[in-house]
């Protein structure tokens, strides 16, 4: 722009001369003397701009990687900007700090309620295992109340988990583990359950080991056998080894095709789960996210009214 001034106020110098009837050729002596004058300084300061551009694109990347602050300002208007973007900066520091630390207070309130609340349901599963004299609709009662309660236990371990797996603390010892002590700790769980529903299951030990964190891995075990269970109102359970892969297969009422795609995305229930009203749709989501984090992999195969297949690839 400043190049484009001087050639016009040089212009403007020569017409005014001429008017004047001044000799031309010290005019366009002096006008070229000016021209290539403007033309150096010009060009010296394209070169300083095109420096200094440069050595912004260093410093904003260094500055992202927090090891470069900014330059020295060269002038007011420099001093201004960089004035306006600390003030931005600090800002923005400032309120995610708070966030991090709503966060934070989040977290530690329901780690604290999960590991409360534990206390009583355990208190009324022992109070339930007393033996009480009481007609068959007492029986019946109390045995309802188990399954809630064992449901209760079912979402505060969710809900310890999730907290877990999302407050980027890496929780993770990988370790060579045999498969069967896994998965006898998640049956033994789920063993009154299967009674209760009078579901067979079908288990031979599994010989096999992998590297594996065992504490999430019974928890992603235990997610499975709960969604077999809760789908699956008669017939069987059946946990082998097949090609590699750990396959927890239930003869449940089966995902549809338009559902399958999404089982494991955070919050989605599908038609399942809306007809049961009380899914939550983290299960599946929490089993990805941990298997996931263990270098595991996790395929499903099903059909509407013959059952579904969970296979874990180790």
């Amino acid at each position: 722009m400043g190049l484009v001034l001087f050639v016009v106020y040089a212009l403007i110098f020569v017409i005014v001369m001429y008017l004047y009837q001044f000799p031309l050729e010290p005019v366009g002596y002096a006008a070229g003397l000016c021209a290539a004058l403007g033309l150096i300084v010009s060009l010296v300061d394209s070169l300083h701009y095109r420096r200094k551009i440069i050595v912004l694109k260093w410093q904003m990347e260094a500055v992202r990687n927090g090891t470069e602050s900014l330059p020295e300002p060269e002038d007011e208007q420099e001093r201004l900007y960089q004035e306006l973007l600390e003030i931005s900066r600090d800002e923005w520091m400032n309120q995610v700090a708070q966030l991090m630390k709503e966060k934070r207070d989040v977290t530690d309130y329901f780690t604290l309620w999960t590991h409360q609340i534990k206390t009583p349901v355990a208190a009324m599963g022992l109070l339930l295992q007393q033996e009480v004299s009481g007609d068959e609709e007492h029986y019946r009662q109390k045995r309802q109340v188990k399954n809630e309660l064992f449901r209760i236990e079912q979402y505060v371990d969710m809900v310890l988990q999730y907290l877990r797996l999302t407050d980027g603390v890496n929780d993770f010892v990988l370790r060579e583990y045999e498969l069967d002590g896994i998965i006898r700790q998640a049956l033994r769980k789920y063993t009154p359950m299967f009674i209760r529903k009078n579901l067979t299951l079908a288990y031979e030990p599994v010989k096999e080991k992998t590297a594996t964190d065992e504490k999430w891995m019974v928890f992603v075990v235990e997610q499975l056998l709960s969604n077999a269970i809760k789908y699956t109102s008669s017939g069987s359970i059946q946990i082998y080894m097949e090609n590699g892969c750990l396959v927890i297969e239930d003869s449940g009422i089966g995902i549809l095709p338009e559902d399958l795609p999404r089982i494991f995305d955070k919050s989605y229930t599908g038609y399942n789960g809306r007809k049961d009203k009380k899914a939550s749709g983290i299960g599946l989501y929490l089993v990805k996210e941990i298997l996931s984090r263990l270098g595991h992999k996790i395929y499903v195969e099903s059909e509407p009214g013959t059952g579904t297949k969970m296979k874990i690839l180790f």
